[in-house]
């Protein structure tokens, strides 16, 4: 069974933390709206989904994926790369210890799970401005011994690796290629998103689902003649946060 932990959204998402965006006013109304459809969707593809109150003093803690990456044994418990941000790694870890041991990620070590991505044993991580190289180096002495393999990925001119690309299932990554070394992925077949959509990478594929921004129609368009059954969903503005559809959830496959 999978099960998304979510997040609601915070009272105070105007005061998100914003690396490339310019700030705009955000619809806290509109906002919640779209995430609860986020939510509903996940139930329609069958995934039980653990609704969490939002965190009035934490603006970006809907965005739940950053402060942990999760694994079969273990989820390790993240440091943010930003301090307004760090109090929501400690605010998650009592939901998650019912369902994997925690392991920490310690100072000077910074990481954020949207520089994660997991294809099986796999893990390539963004080595971005909100994660550095001791943080890609102790999430590696953590998971390591549990036989995954932790491959670093050079990121430039946007937030995490996870807005420059994502694995759609198939030995396929959707991706932005501007924004990252291809390098680390020679195995796999990179798909790129339309040049008027450069933020469109970041989808989330749930089983043969693929669930897709309604801002990016060109992309949905193109996954759907590849074959791809395809979900399109409003989050414009949650967009204006730098969200994008996999950080506000934690995904843990559980037998």
């Amino acid at each position: 069974m999978l099960t998304a932990i979510t997040r609601g959204v915070s009272p105070g998402i105007n005061r998100c933390e914003l690396s490339h965006l310019t700030r705009q006013p955000i619809d806290f109304d509109k906002a919640v709206e779209q995430h609860r459809a986020y939510e509903g969707c996940l139930r329609t593809l069958g995934v039980s989904v653990i609704p969490l109150p939002a965190e009035p003093e934490l603006p970006d803690s809907m965005f739940v994926e950053d402060p942990v990456v999760v694994v079969d044994e273990v989820a390790v418990m993240t440091r943010m790369g930003v301090g307004s941000r760090r109090a929501e790694s400690k605010s998650l870890a009592p939901v998650l210890e019912p369902f994997r041991p925690l392991r920490w990620i310690q100072p000077p070590a910074t990481l954020e799970g949207g520089d994660v991505i997991r294809v099986g044993k796999t893990l390539f991580v963004g080595s971005s401005a909100r994660t550095n190289r001791e943080g890609i180096t102790q999430l590696a002495n953590q998971l390591s011994p549990l036989g995954y393999g932790v491959f670093p990925v050079e990121v430039r001119g946007c937030l995490h690796l996870k807005s420059a690309c994502c694995y759609i299932g198939d030995q396929k990554m959707l991706a932005n290629r501007d924004w990252f070394d291809t390098a680390p992925f020679g195995g796999f077949e990179l798909i790129d998103v339309p040049a008027d959509e450069p933020r469109a990478a970041n989808v989330l594929a749930i089983g043969e689902t693929v669930l897709v921004p309604a801002s990016f129609p060109r992309t949905a368009e193109m996954l759907d003649r590849r074959g791809c059954k395809v979900r399109m969903l409003d989050i414009a503005e949650l967009m204006k946060a730098e969200a994008g559809l996999t950080c506000s959830s934690i995904l843990l496959h559980n037998d």
